[in-house]
């Protein structure tokens, strides 16, 4: 059983969360969220807000606080065979009321198709609360270029200016 390592990030500004499924291995080495240098959330995330691409973990940590972006992940602890999505089990998910009790999230995003099946089974029953489902900017979804992901993840913009 691997216990995530990484804190929630939020604050009182955070409008919208988005969540992965488990921190991958190189994410649990630097000991913050998409750490793997292929994985594309920075650049995705710094295109959106016209932002330099973050380097280190502060810039990165900087540049999701000052758009209104908060960031964790479903599952507190798992049992997982290296970073692979596939072979997770024995899931135990995050409790979310930390950030949703200090906060006025206005809407949930979830990164990638595993984060999005563990959320519908382990979280929305419990804070009735859906997500809205983008496409993962891990590496290993090849099918979708940055361009497109960029595209498709801009409406998070949406609900940081007061959209429903």
């Amino acid at each position: 059983m691997i216990v995530h390592p990484i804190p929630p990030l939020y604050n009182e500004n955070s409008r919208i969360l988005v969540l992965g499924s488990f921190p991958s291995v190189k994410s649990r080495e630097s000991m913050f969220f998409y750490g793997h240098p292929q994985n594309r959330f920075w650049k995705v995330i710094s295109a959106i807000f016209k932002s330099e691409l973050p380097g280190s973990v502060e810039e990165k940590k900087e540049l999701l606080l000052l758009n209104g972006v908060a960031v964790w992940d479903v599952i507190a602890s798992c049992e997982i065979q290296g970073s692979s999505d596939t072979s997770i089990k024995e899931v135990v998910p995050n409790n979310l009321s930390v950030i949703m009790d200090n906060c006025n999230i206005r809407k949930i995003f979830v990164n990638g198709k595993t984060a999005e099946r563990f959320y519908k089974k382990y979280t929305e029953p419990f804070i009735s609360r859906k997500a809205i489902y983008l496409p993962s900017t891990s590496p290993a979804n090849a099918a979708w270029s940055e361009q497109k992901l960029i595209e498709k993840w801009s409406i998070i913009k949406t609900y940081l200016n007061g959209g429903d």
